[in-house]
């Protein structure tokens, strides 16, 4: 049983899954919010881990299983931090310009995900050789940010920051599969307006985070 908004949205034409994932939009960024205000993960700020969430949702739909998402979303995510990763340190010693030097990569990287699929399909994996473009083209666009943080922060904080959004985005997609919050996003449209207002509240937040609790504890704990 959808909304008469939903039902209304779909009868002019616009994909139910569409829809859907549109909905799911607000309820996702609130939830990477709350893991970077109190719980202090920063991760690549919040529309990185968003798109990769959509990311393992297009996997999943085309893999058909909740933990085909899980772990082809996961190796085109690896495979590009990796390459990334190896190809930016052979062509330190190019001395190149910032833009060539990321155009190189990405292409290094498309070319080295190509090939990861080409093995799945040789390996009888055809949840992962099926992977369509856009999932991909998203895991890809990763690699600019992942570069520019190496370069500003250095390789250890970029990795750092890599494991963090992939957590983020598991967590998010897990949430997001969620066959129950589908059924109520479709009936009850009207819940992304409470995650708006949990967002109004997450940017009222002074307090410290899970994080700082922990890394602060004895300090804490003298006072």
């Amino acid at each position: 049983m959808y909304s008469p908004f939903v039902e209304f949205a779909v009868s002019q034409g616009v994909p139910l899954g569409t829809v859907t994932l549109i909905l799911m939009l607000p309820i996702v960024v609130m939830i990477i919010a709350f893991f970077r205000q109190v719980v202090g993960i920063k991760a690549f700020g919040i529309y990185t881990p968003a798109l990769i969430i959509f990311a393992f949702l297009a996997i999943k739909a085309e893999s058909g299983s909740f933990w085909g998402g899980i772990r082809y979303g996961t190796a085109i995510f690896g495979t590009v931090i990796a390459v990334g990763t190896i190809t930016r340190i052979l062509l330190r010693q190019f001395r190149l310009l910032y833009l060539p030097r990321v155009a190189i990569v990405i292409s290094i990287v498309s070319l080295s995900t190509l090939l990861m699929l080409i093995f799945g399909g040789m390996t009888q994996r055809t949840g992962l050789a099926s992977v369509s473009i856009f999932p991909i083209l998203i895991m890809i666009t990763l690699v600019e940010k992942f570069v520019a943080v190496q370069i500003d922060k250095g390789k250890k904080t970029a990795i750092y920051l890599s494991i963090e959004t992939l957590f983020i985005s598991m967590i998010g997609y897990s949430i997001a599969s969620w066959s129950l919050l589908i059924v109520y996003l479709q009936e009850y449209p009207w819940l992304v307006f409470v995650a708006i207002f949990i967002n109004v509240l997450l940017g009222k937040w002074t307090g410290l985070r899970l994080s700082e609790f922990i890394r602060f504890k004895k300090i804490i704990k003298n006072v």
